[in-house]
Order: C-alpha cells, then structure tokens, then sequence
C-alpha cells in the first residue's frame, strides 16, 4: 500500500509530502480505533491500484458522509474500468450507511480525473477552497510546544 502511496504521491508532484510509513498505515486501517479504510484492485493476479476512504459528517445534511482520501490506479491498467469499479465500490459502501454525501478533491491540473470525475455526476465545489494545517501548524493552533 504505501509503495502505491508513493507512485500517486509521484504522479501528483507531493512526493515531499508522504510522512506515512507501513506501521502508521497499519495503525490506521488495522489498529485498535481504525480511521480509514482501503480496497486494492488487481488485474491479472497484479496489484493494479488502491482507493483509500473514510467517514465524515455534515452538519448540513445532518448525517454522515464519505470521503475519498485517494484513488489511484497504475498507468499500465488505466482505461479497463478500475477506477470506476473502485469508486462504485467505494460508492456502494457510502449507499449502504446511508451517507449523504460522496465527496474528494482532484488536482486542478489533472483534466482526465477531473473529466472522468463529471461523467460520473460529480460537480466541482469552486466556491469552496481547500484549507489545511500540517501537524506542526496543529499543535501550534493546540498551543502545544512544537520541536524544531
């Protein structure tokens, strides 16, 4: 898992930005309170992607939501129709718990997620921008000492 997290990482130029490792990726989908959840798609007995989701929820709809933290699928595999059998599984998940929204982001730059994401019925939230502080910046704001 975390080899592909690289790759997409790769893809999206934020190779700078993976922090995880094996054992905080274990944590997180196996550990005692488990955040988030991944399938892997194979292709001919090969690992050929991942889609890694969690659960949010919206004050607005009054119920929980699904985010899609990432969906990847391997350059050599793309075009057979795995992204989109991971986002309808993904899809199918959300369905069942009843979430009222489906929701991820896309680089600005990648045109074919971005298309392949409308022909799904997706809508761009424009109006909105993506705000995030990293972990330092979040004990800052805690008013927890951060280490240099």
């Amino acid at each position: 898992m975390l080899k592909l997290v690289r790759e997409l990482a790769k893809f999206e130029r934020l190779e700078h930005e993976v922090e995880a490792t094996v054992e905080s990726l274990c944590c997180s989908f196996f550990g005692p309170q488990p955040v988030a959840c991944a399938m892997l798609a194979h292709c001919d007995g090969k690992l050929a992607g991942y889609a890694i989701y969690f659960f949010t929820f919206s004050s607005f709809v009054g119920r929980q939501g699904l985010w899609l933290e990432d969906l990847y699928v391997r350059p050599a595999f793309r075009r057979q129709g795995l992204g989109r059998a991971m986002i309808e599984a993904v899809a199918r998940i959300g369905a069942e718990r009843n979430c009222g929204r489906f929701e991820w982001t896309a680089l600005n730059w990648n045109k074919n997620a971005l298309d392949f994401y409308r022909k799904l019925g997706a809508q761009t939230m424009d109006e909105w921008i993506l705000v995030r502080l990293n972990s330092e910046g979040l004990r800052r704001v805690a008013g927890q000492n951060v280490e240099s």
